[in-house]
């Protein structure tokens, strides 16, 4: 994230419950940026909003804090024992761009697999470019395309993980 925003990692957290993801890694080198999410998470596991709303609790219990992707991809290829595949994800068709379904199918083998959003001005191009996927972008109706990351994100875990079909290729 660019700019990390409670209501972004409350939400985002909250999505990522709802469709049974491991952890949400929320990226950031800014040190008032980590500590501001560490509060954040600190307050619904441990203090008064634990007592408060359990389910928040709930949501924010696989929440991470992390200084750079490397980081988390170290992590969860450690817990895992295999690097995870990186799916970037943009308002732009990319050269490696796959489909919804055919993401899905891949998902259903098993493999760790890390989406990866970004906010503000998006992923990094060399992030983008180095990815062994990226997701085609949501579209809209109108030629207007600049969704929220917390909106982008809901609608990419249905329709990878949701329970309908996807209507999307």
């Amino acid at each position: 994230m660019s700019s990390v925003t409670t209501l972004d990692v409350h939400d985002i957290s909250r999505a990522c419950r709802t469709f049974g993801l491991g952890t949400f890694y929320v990226i950031t080198p800014l040190k008032t940026q980590q500590e501001l999410v560490d509060r954040l998470i600190g307050h619904w596991l441990k203090g008064y909003g634990a007592e408060y709303n359990p389910t928040r609790k709930e949501a924010l219990l696989k929440t991470v804090v992390k200084n750079s992707l490397e980081n988390a991809v170290k992590e969860i290829s450690e817990q895992s024992g295999k690097k995870p595949r990186i799916v970037v994800t943009g308002a732009k068709q990319a050269p490696q761009s796959i489909g919804y379904t055919a993401l899905k199918n891949e998902l259903k083998q098993g493999d760790p697999t890390l989406l990866v959003f970004g906010t503000g001005w998006g992923l990094e191009k060399n992030l983008v470019q180095n990815a062994d996927h990226a997701l085609l972008p949501i579209e809209g109706s109108n030629g207007f395309n600049h969704l929220p990351v917390r909106g982008a994100i809901a609608i990419i875990l249905d329709r990878l993980l949701g329970q309908r079909e996807s209507p999307v290729d």
